[in-house]
Protein backbone atom coordinates (compact mmCIF):
# COMPACT_ATOMS: atom_id res chain seq x y z
CA UNK A 1 0.00 0.00 0.00
CA UNK A 2 1.49 3.49 -0.91
CA UNK A 3 1.86 6.45 1.52
CA UNK A 4 0.10 9.68 0.78
CA UNK A 5 1.28 12.47 2.66
CA UNK A 6 -1.05 15.21 1.49
CA UNK A 7 -4.77 15.46 1.10
CA UNK A 8 -6.62 13.77 -1.33
CA UNK A 9 -9.79 13.95 -3.37
CA UNK A 10 -12.20 11.21 -4.12
CA UNK A 11 -15.33 10.32 -5.93
CA UNK A 12 -18.19 8.08 -4.07
CA UNK A 13 -20.92 6.95 -6.48
CA UNK A 14 -24.16 5.81 -4.84
CA UNK A 15 -28.01 7.19 -5.25
CA UNK A 16 -29.19 10.52 -4.21
CA UNK A 17 -31.13 9.14 -1.72
CA UNK A 18 -28.55 6.84 -0.17
CA UNK A 19 -26.44 10.21 -0.20
CA UNK A 20 -29.22 12.54 1.72
CA UNK A 21 -29.11 9.88 4.64
CA UNK A 22 -25.36 10.12 4.78
CA UNK A 23 -25.50 13.74 4.65
CA UNK A 24 -28.16 14.21 7.81
CA UNK A 25 -25.95 11.37 9.78
CA UNK A 26 -22.68 13.37 9.26
CA UNK A 27 -20.98 9.87 7.70
CA UNK A 28 -19.74 8.21 4.35
CA UNK A 29 -20.91 4.80 2.98
CA UNK A 30 -19.81 3.49 0.10
CA UNK A 31 -19.69 -0.14 -1.98
CA UNK A 32 -23.39 -1.22 -0.16
CA UNK A 33 -20.64 -0.86 3.14
CA UNK A 34 -17.54 -2.32 2.35
CA UNK A 35 -14.82 -1.31 4.54
CA UNK A 36 -11.90 -0.81 2.15
CA UNK A 37 -12.85 2.20 0.33
CA UNK A 38 -13.55 3.74 3.41
CA UNK A 39 -10.21 2.94 5.16
CA UNK A 40 -7.95 4.76 1.76
CA UNK A 41 -9.23 7.92 2.83
CA UNK A 42 -8.04 10.02 5.32
CA UNK A 43 -8.83 12.92 7.97
CA UNK A 44 -8.56 16.17 5.81
CA UNK A 45 -9.48 14.30 2.42
CA UNK A 46 -12.75 15.29 0.76
CA UNK A 47 -15.31 13.70 -1.19
CA UNK A 48 -17.76 14.50 -3.81
CA UNK A 49 -20.76 11.70 -4.19
CA UNK A 50 -22.23 11.13 -8.20
CA UNK A 51 -25.84 10.03 -8.08
CA UNK A 52 -26.50 8.02 -11.01
CA UNK A 53 -29.85 7.63 -9.77
CA UNK A 54 -32.35 9.48 -7.54
CA UNK A 55 -33.29 5.72 -5.24
CA UNK A 56 -31.49 2.65 -4.78
CA UNK A 57 -31.81 0.35 -7.01
CA UNK A 58 -34.47 1.83 -9.39
CA UNK A 59 -34.60 5.26 -9.09
CA UNK A 60 -35.18 7.68 -12.07
CA UNK A 61 -32.12 8.93 -13.64
CA UNK A 62 -30.51 12.12 -11.92
CA UNK A 63 -26.49 12.34 -12.87
CA UNK A 64 -25.48 14.86 -10.26
CA UNK A 65 -23.01 15.48 -7.83
CA UNK A 66 -25.31 15.73 -4.55
CA UNK A 67 -23.26 16.53 -1.59
CA UNK A 68 -19.31 17.02 -0.78
CA UNK A 69 -17.59 16.86 2.71
CA UNK A 70 -14.10 16.64 3.99
CA UNK A 71 -13.41 13.89 6.45
CA UNK A 72 -13.04 13.77 10.10
CA UNK A 73 -10.38 12.12 12.51
CA UNK A 74 -11.32 8.40 13.19
CA UNK A 75 -11.82 4.93 11.90
CA UNK A 76 -13.94 3.46 9.75
CA UNK A 77 -16.43 1.99 11.82
CA UNK A 78 -19.09 -0.86 12.01
CA UNK A 79 -23.10 0.45 11.97
CA UNK A 80 -25.26 -2.83 12.69
CA UNK A 81 -28.60 -1.73 10.71
CA UNK A 82 -30.32 -5.75 11.02
CA UNK A 83 -29.22 -8.94 11.85
CA UNK A 84 -27.78 -9.43 8.69
CA UNK A 85 -26.65 -6.09 7.56
CA UNK A 86 -23.41 -4.57 9.01
CA UNK A 87 -22.17 -1.52 6.85
CA UNK A 88 -19.24 0.24 7.89
CA UNK A 89 -19.18 4.09 7.61
CA UNK A 90 -16.84 7.20 7.91
CA UNK A 91 -17.52 10.31 9.61
CA UNK A 92 -17.55 13.33 7.11
CA UNK A 93 -18.60 16.97 7.81
CA UNK A 94 -20.81 18.19 4.65
CA UNK A 95 -20.86 21.82 4.34
CA UNK A 96 -23.98 23.11 2.23
CA UNK A 97 -23.66 22.94 -1.13
CA UNK A 98 -25.80 23.01 -4.24
CA UNK A 99 -26.12 19.73 -6.32
CA UNK A 100 -24.34 19.81 -9.74
CA UNK A 101 -25.26 18.12 -13.60
CA UNK A 102 -22.63 16.09 -14.58
CA UNK A 103 -23.26 17.31 -18.08
CA UNK A 104 -21.76 21.19 -18.67
CA UNK A 105 -18.66 19.48 -16.30
CA UNK A 106 -17.61 16.08 -18.32
CA UNK A 107 -15.62 17.94 -20.99
CA UNK A 108 -13.41 19.63 -18.13
CA UNK A 109 -13.17 16.59 -16.30
CA UNK A 110 -9.64 15.10 -16.58
CA UNK A 111 -10.44 11.49 -15.18
CA UNK A 112 -13.49 11.38 -17.91
CA UNK A 113 -11.28 10.15 -20.57
CA UNK A 114 -13.77 9.04 -22.45
CA UNK A 115 -16.48 11.14 -23.53
CA UNK A 116 -18.79 9.15 -25.08
CA UNK A 117 -18.68 6.54 -22.30
CA UNK A 118 -18.32 9.15 -19.93
CA UNK A 119 -20.44 6.97 -16.95
CA UNK A 120 -18.14 3.77 -17.49
CA UNK A 121 -15.91 5.29 -14.27
CA UNK A 122 -18.46 5.55 -11.89
CA UNK A 123 -19.04 1.93 -11.83
CA UNK A 124 -15.99 1.89 -9.76
CA UNK A 125 -18.06 3.38 -6.70
CA UNK A 126 -15.38 5.24 -5.18
CA UNK A 127 -11.88 6.85 -6.83
CA UNK A 128 -9.08 8.95 -6.69
CA UNK A 129 -9.41 12.01 -8.27
CA UNK A 130 -6.85 15.05 -8.80
CA UNK A 131 -7.46 18.65 -6.86
CA UNK A 132 -7.82 20.24 -9.94
CA UNK A 133 -11.01 18.19 -11.15
CA UNK A 134 -11.92 18.18 -7.38
CA UNK A 135 -11.98 22.16 -7.26
CA UNK A 136 -13.75 22.33 -10.50
CA UNK A 137 -17.21 19.98 -9.08
CA UNK A 138 -17.07 21.82 -5.79
CA UNK A 139 -17.24 25.21 -7.43
CA UNK A 140 -19.89 23.41 -9.68
CA UNK A 141 -21.53 23.31 -6.67
CA UNK A 142 -20.99 26.42 -5.06
CA UNK A 143 -18.40 25.72 -2.05
CA UNK A 144 -14.91 26.09 -4.56
CA UNK A 145 -13.53 28.96 -2.26
CA UNK A 146 -13.64 26.41 0.72
CA UNK A 147 -11.77 23.85 -0.91
CA UNK A 148 -8.12 22.76 -1.96
CA UNK A 149 -6.24 25.23 -0.37
CA UNK A 150 -4.51 24.91 3.05
CA UNK A 151 -6.85 27.85 4.31
CA UNK A 152 -9.80 25.37 3.36
CA UNK A 153 -7.70 22.62 5.41
CA UNK A 154 -7.59 24.21 8.72
CA UNK A 155 -10.82 26.12 8.16
CA UNK A 156 -12.89 23.13 8.09
CA UNK A 157 -14.55 23.03 11.40
CA UNK A 158 -15.69 26.32 10.54
CA UNK A 159 -17.75 25.53 8.01
CA UNK A 160 -21.84 25.85 8.09
CA UNK A 161 -23.54 22.77 9.22
CA UNK A 162 -26.01 21.22 6.46
CA UNK A 163 -30.05 22.70 7.41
Amino acid sequence: MRRHTGRRFWVGVASRDHVQKGVAGGFAQLGHGKRAPLVRMAPGDWIVYYSPRTRFPDGEPYQRFTAIGQVTPGEAYPFPMSDDFVPYRRAVRFPRADEAPIQPLLQDLAFVRDKRRWGYIFRRGHFEISERDFRLIATAMGVGSRIGDAKAQAAANALPEPA
